[in-house]
Order: structure tokens, then sequence, then C-alpha cells
């Protein structure tokens, strides 16, 4: 898939959970420590927005907090519009290095909206699939990234799994996050 193709898809499956929310659903708690679900949606509308002035992209904040669905709606149809038109414009960061920006994109923030989904499904609920096999992919490409993963802060302390779970509860175990966990 090409990125705009896969941000439609990672996308899509997080905006369905965001239009099944309630009112009273953001304040749900998540899986992710002293995150609600608004904190969830916050997290991958802010960073994002944020990351894009390394290509010289301004794009506007969005009240989240006012309305969860409407802020992640038009952050959706802003990142899709760049990576459908990237426009030749190259991401520069201090910590990734100078990529393109529809590649950066994919590399950096449709991944999150792939595995932030599950932590909005929990938070709301529900149980999330996010695919053995991509889920088995991303733990095999993340496995000898682990002490900088760990040391970037990014990552809790991983949470054991038995050896036959699936691959979304061994890549959740990974990540810090207790495939078992409830709000």
């Amino acid at each position: 898939m090409t990125p705009a193709q896969q941000h439609t898809v990672d996308a899509a499956r997080f905006t369905e959970l965001v239009e099944s929310a309630s009112a009273g659903d953001w304040a749900r708690p998540a899986p992710v420590a002293d995150w609600t679900a608004l904190d969830v949606v916050k997290h991958l509308v802010e960073w994002p927005r944020a990351f894009l002035r390394g290509a010289g992209i301004e794009l506007p904040a969005l009240a989240v907090d006012a309305g969860p669905a409407a802020a992640w709606k038009q952050h959706v149809a802003d990142i899709q519009a760049i990576l459908e038109d990237p426009a030749g414009r190259v991401l520069s960061n201090p910590h990734t290095g100078d990529r393109p920006v529809d590649e950066a994109i994919d590399q950096f923030y449709t991944g999150d909206i792939w595995m932030h989904s599950w932590d909005l499904a929990k938070a709301l609920g529900r149980e999330p699939d996010l695919g053995e096999e991509r889920c088995a992919g991303a733990l095999a490409a993340m496995r000898p990234m682990e002490p900088m993963l760990r040391d970037s802060g990014q990552f809790g302390p991983a949470v054991p799994v038995d050896d036959g779970a699936p691959a979304q509860d061994k890549l959740m175990g990974f990540l810090g996050r207790d495939p078992a966990w409830r709000p």
C-alpha cells in the first residue's frame, strides 16, 4: 500500500471508534497510564501537527476537548491531503533525519494510529483486532530495537505474555500494555 492508502485504512478504523463514542465515553480510562479515551485522540491529533512543522507545514490547532469527533475528522482530512499531494516536501527532524513527508508520516504516524486504535477500543470497552499478521510483523521489526525503544520513554516496561498468546497480545505486552486490561 502507498502511504496515502495505508493512512486511509488505519484512520478509518480509528474513526469508527471515535464515532462510536458517546459524550460520556471520553472520560473513560485508557490502557496508557493516566490517559483517558480523550487523551488517546488528543495525542494522535496534536503530536503529528507539531511534527509536520519540520516539513514547513503549519496546520492550525484543533479543539479536541470541545469536539473530539469533529477534531479527529478534520485532522484525518488534513493528513490525507498531505499524503495525496506531498508536493516533494521533505520533513527534517533531528531524531529522524530528512525524509519525504509522505514517508515520514507513514513511518512515524500512521502506525501510531493503528496501535492506538487498540487503546481507544479498550477504553471504550471493545475488543480490538489489529490483525495477527500485522502484529507479528510489527513485533518482529521492533524486537531488535528494544533497548532504543525502551530508552526513548515511549514504551513502558514489557508485560509478560504467554508464549502461545496471539501476536496482538504479544505486541501489546511488548509495548507495555496488559492485553487483559479492562476499564
